[in-house]
């Protein structure tokens, strides 16, 4: 079985563009993965055909190890986009394969682990300005079913929070915190915002709230910084969607930075990539969360890596907060069921582009607004 296509596909998602890759074999089987990266999209497109679609066309798509391990050797300067491609690329490879062996693809993994696959809500406070609007909204998301909820409270902060600023952030918190008990997860979302000592006394008047965990509360590549944030707080610290190596994620899990690993699998490598991580976090104790704030081909990717990881904690979802095309993108399919991800036995990945509905919702530039634009929280959902 060799790889004789290799196309691409834009859809847009309201505030996001997702960008699909789908590979044909000469055997007629074919493979879906993504590579969405928000404000990059096109970007990546471009260097998928340009680059990588040569080095994959009469590939067999068995031999994932060595393609990949190629690509990402081949690819020598490195850095978000290029990773996101390959990444991309990996996880059709795995559809494919999944396909072929008429098998889901968490059972070439190592099979199952995990009985179900417990969902954080994200993407659920768009619009909310004040404490009692995330109060409010956060009660919605607990009627949904969910068991926990990720927001970042901290507006557009850039380094230093002003004593209002940190007030009215601590007090979102605790406003949420009041709205749906105290067995509710709450992730909090940092985005990097902030420097160490501001972090710092950030996390230590968030400690009566019990977050389930503090969230890349410093820039992610420091992460020398991070492990020094994580030494002087006493809560739990969660980073790495921003990693893009192995070496990154080693280095960070070896200075014990983090308590959770959020590798983001369509910008890390791609699934086997994100095994190998795993079990790097799993000897030294750490568990992982995938990172996953793009489209349902990702979510699928992770799902298969998640039920079959024994240190997998909890998932990231967007889903029931996108637009409401997003599952007609994959013909309508959702694993989401309750606050909890259920996964079927069919082959591969388990979805298949609609591109119809692909067609009628095309590119969008300038969607994302920046983290530091002060529309960037109101805009957050667009569901219309």
């Amino acid at each position: 079985m060799k790889i004789t296509r290799f196309e691409t596909f834009l859809a847009n998602a309201g505030l996001r563009n997702y960008l699909f890759i789908r590979l044909t074999t000469d055997t007629g089987l074919t493979g879906v993965g993504e590579a969405t990266l928000e404000w990059q999209e096109k970007t990546v497109q471009t260097l998928c055909h340009e680059w990588l679609e040569a080095r994959l066309l009469g590939r067999d798509p068995f031999d994932i190890e060595r393609i990949t391990g190629y690509l990402v050797r081949d690819q020598y300067q490195g850095g978000s986009t290029v990773m996101t491609a390959i990444s991309g690329a990996e996880v059709a490879l795995w559809d494919l394969v999944g396909k072929a062996c008429r098998q889901p693809v968490y059972k070439l993994l190592g099979g199952r682990y995990h009985a179900c696959l417990p969902a954080y809500a994200n993407g659920w406070y768009g619009g909310a300005q004040i404490p009692a609007d995330f109060a409010e909204l956060a009660r919605g998301v607990v009627g949904r079913g969910y068991r926990a909820m990720k927001f970042d409270p901290f507006g557009v902060a850039w380094k230093d929070l002003s004593r209002d600023e940190l007030a009215q952030s601590i007090e979102c918190v605790a406003k949420v915190r009041e709205a749906v008990g105290p067995e509710v997860g709450l992730m909090i979302e940092f985005h990097g915002r902030l420097s160490a000592g501001s972090a710092i006394e950030a996390m230590r008047l968030l400690e009566p709230y019990a977050p389930a965990w503090c969230e890349e509360p410093v820039s992610p590549e420091r992460v020398e910084l991070l492990a020094e944030v994580k030494r002087q707080s006493r809560l739990t610290v969660a980073a790495g969607e921003r990693l893009m190596t192995e070496a990154d994620f080693q280095r960070m899990i070896q200075l014990r930075a983090v308590d959770v690993v959020q590798m983001d699998i369509c910008h890390c490598g791609g699934i086997l990539t994100s095994k190998k991580i795993a079990a790097l976090a799993a000897m030294n104790d750490v568990r992982v969360a995938p990172h996953c704030s793009i489209g349902p081909v990702a979510l699928a990717a992770a799902l298969h890596f998640d039920i079959g990881t024994p240190n997998f904690m909890i998932q990231e979802a967007f889903g029931e907060f996108d637009v409401p095309w997003r599952n007609h993108l994959v013909s309508g399919r959702s694993f989401l069921h309750n606050g909890e991800f259920q996964l079927t036995d069919e082959p591969g990945l388990g979805v298949e582009l609609d591109l119809e509905t692909i067609a009628a919702h095309p590119y969008v530039a300038h969607a994302f607004p920046g983290l530091w634009d002060a529309t960037w929280s109101t805009n957050l959902t667009q569901n219309e």
